[in-house]
């Protein structure tokens, strides 16, 4: 199952607690909160770019599976990561004890931040 696409944020849920919690200004937050932001991946074999514009905010990453990589936070921070596939439709990376799970069903992209007890969920489609 490929990746590759665009997809658009249609829904998220517990966005503004778990921005406050990673520590973004409440500023940031409340611009950031009903903008449908785009993600486009492209996935070449074990290789990934993954762009996600929201706004005027860009963040740009390349993964390969299994492998240590350079990852952009959504704070801007940069971190050390390993993204892990798991089955042909789930990609699992840790990045500074925040768990980031991604799934593709079908046209759906679902997105799982878990930092401690706060979860922050997103769910785009493909475009």
């Amino acid at each position: 199952m490929s990746f590759t696409g665009k997809y658009q944020l249609q829904s998220h849920e517990n966005f503004e607690a778990f921005m406050k919690a990673l520590g973004l200004p409440d500023e940031q937050i409340q611009k950031g909160k009903d903008i449908k932001s785009i993600s486009e991946i492209v996935q070449d074999g074990k290789k990934f770019k993954v762009t996600v514009t929201t706004g005027t905010k860009v963040i740009h990453n390349e993964f390969t599976i299994g492998e240590e990589c350079e990852m952009e936070m959504l704070t801007g921070e940069k971190v050390k990561a390993v993204v892990q596939m798991e089955g042909d439709n789930k990609l699992v990376a840790n990045l500074k004890g925040l768990k980031s799970v991604t799934e593709l069903h079908g046209d759906t992209i679902t997105n799982t931040l878990t930092m401690g007890d706060l979860t922050y969920k997103r769910i785009s489609k493909r475009i």
